[in-house]
């Protein structure tokens, strides 16, 4: 009944009315950045240009949005009586699409290298290959900060610190001690870990927003201590010529003590290169494995009791003090790896590079793949990642608006539109699934018998 309440809701009146009012809107807030521009004329004077065709496009693409939006929304409410979501079923379908995306996604990761060379040669393949070692190392990410927000349910908005504290922990060890990779690399997680800790001490009495804003102010203060402690991060500077990383001592260099000598092949700089690319792919299987792993261990069951209800968690005799401890240590200590496996790559590191933007990006992978699954946040990170390298260059566009259109002021305008589409069709991520790790043996019975004979 509340169903066919809301559908009924829609008139072609409403329709009208919100369509004008969201056409209205975006006229406002896009008129003066979109119709009008400055620009320098032949006596290099600004003058003022506008664009009135591009403004009336967007406009009306608005307005056009807006309008599928009602009658998709009024679709699906006057439809959802009709087969109602069950638990089991979603725990089921959650289930069977990790059975078959999974595998099928590990197998491309695996042969994107073969691949790429095979379809564009050696020395073209370079950019896939780069693409998915930022995609991988996105989904590192991710799946670290899944277990802080998707697991024990703690909203952290400065993950961006760990990556950071990491990041310079190798860089600082590195370069100053000389350590190689293999050694900075658990001493990097080790310290992001340690960080994670203290994170976790002054906010143990904090939910929410609250957490949300004190988890937000300690990134924003890691990143200024790396901006102005000059004598020893650099500060604006940052850290440049950090040692690269090696196939075990093999330096990836000309000469008779490198890589390519070492396997009798001929040198080419795509030898390192792919190299990176699985040590990224190897260390993001360890951070799903693991991950897994902890989910069925009681340390994992009290993750997910904490963030249904803290309450109830506590009734239960759970030390929630060590519960969030060890979210925050772990999900930190993932974030420290990858961290160090982006200061060896890039061999350069500032400040800048790990601003709140990356928190809120890595943010935003693990609420759109859904939060507490693994493959949804890998699937985000392919589309949040691949997705705005993949329309940099939007060149057929300028047929459209004209050779004056820059197509790489829309990409992020494009990429925003299509999350706030993905939340409004899937509210819980691609493969968003809140169903517990464990269940009772009476309501597994019960759940597979409602299941099989088809009850809502």
């Amino acid at each position: 009944m509340a169903a066919s309440n809301a559908a009924g809701t829609l008139t072609p009146a409403s329709l009208i009315r919100d369509a004008v009012f969201s056409g209205l809107l975006a006229l406002v807030l896009l008129g003066p950045l979109v119709g009008l521009r400055t620009e320098q004329n032949l006596n290099n004077e600004l003058v003022l240009a506008t664009r009135w065709e591009l403004l009336a496009s967007l406009v009306a693409a608005t307005v056009i949005g807006r309008v599928l939006i009602r009658l998709f929304v009024a679709w699906r409410d006057a439809n959802s009586h009709k087969a109602p979501a069950r638990p089991a079923d979603e725990g089921r379908a959650t289930e069977i699409a990790g059975r078959v995306y999974g595998p099928a996604l590990l197998v491309v990761a695996l042969g994107l290298p073969v691949l790429a060379i095979g379809m564009a040669g050696l020395t073209g393949a370079r950019y896939w290959v780069d693409l998915g070692t930022l995609i991988l190392t996105y989904v590192m990410l991710g799946w670290g900060l899944n277990i802080v927000v998707g697991l024990a349910g703690l909203l952290d908005l400065g993950y961006v610190a760990f990556y950071a504290v990491g990041a310079y922990s190798y860089a600082l060890l590195a370069k100053n001690f000389g350590f190689s990779f293999w050694l900075c690399l658990p001493l990097a997680g080790i310290l992001a870990a340690f960080w994670g800790i203290i994170l976790g001490f002054p906010v143990l009495r904090l939910r929410g927003d609250y957490l949300a804003i004190v988890t937000l102010a300690f990134g924003e203060i890691i990143r200024l201590v790396l901006i102005n402690w000059q004598d020893f991060t650099g500060g604006t500077a940052g850290i440049y010529s950090i040692p690269r990383e090696t196939f075990f001592g093999v330096p990836f260099a000309r000469g008779d003590h490198g890589f390519a000598a070492l396997f009798g092949l001929p040198f080419d700089p795509m030898q390192r290169v792919i190299f990176l690319y699985y040590l990224i792919l190897v260390l993001a299987l360890i951070t799903n494995f693991v991950t897994v792993r902890l989910r069925r261990l009681p340390i994992g069951r009290a993750w997910e009791a904490l963030r249904e209800d803290e309450i109830a968690c506590r009734s239960l005799g759970i030390n929630t003090t060590l519960t969030k401890l060890t979210a925050f240590a772990t999900g930190a200590a993932f974030g420290g790896f990858a961290g160090a496996f982006f200061a060896t790559r890039q061999g350069f590191i500032s400040p800048e590079s790990f601003n709140f933007m990356e928190s809120a990006i890595i943010l935003a992978i693990v609420v759109l793949g859904g939060m507490g699954s693994q493959l949804g946040v890998a699937t985000a990170a392919i589309a949040l990642t691949a997705v705005p390298e993949l329309l940099r260059n939007l060149g057929f566009l300028r047929h459209i608006f004209g050779e004056d259109f820059e197509p790489t002021q829309f990409r992020m305008f494009l990429v925003g539109l299509a999350m706030v589409l993905i939340m409004i069709w899937r509210p819980r991520g691609f493969v968003g699934s809140r169903q517990p790790t464990v269940f009772l043996r009476q309501r597994k019975a019960v759940s597979g018998a409602l299941v099989g004979e088809g009850h809502g």
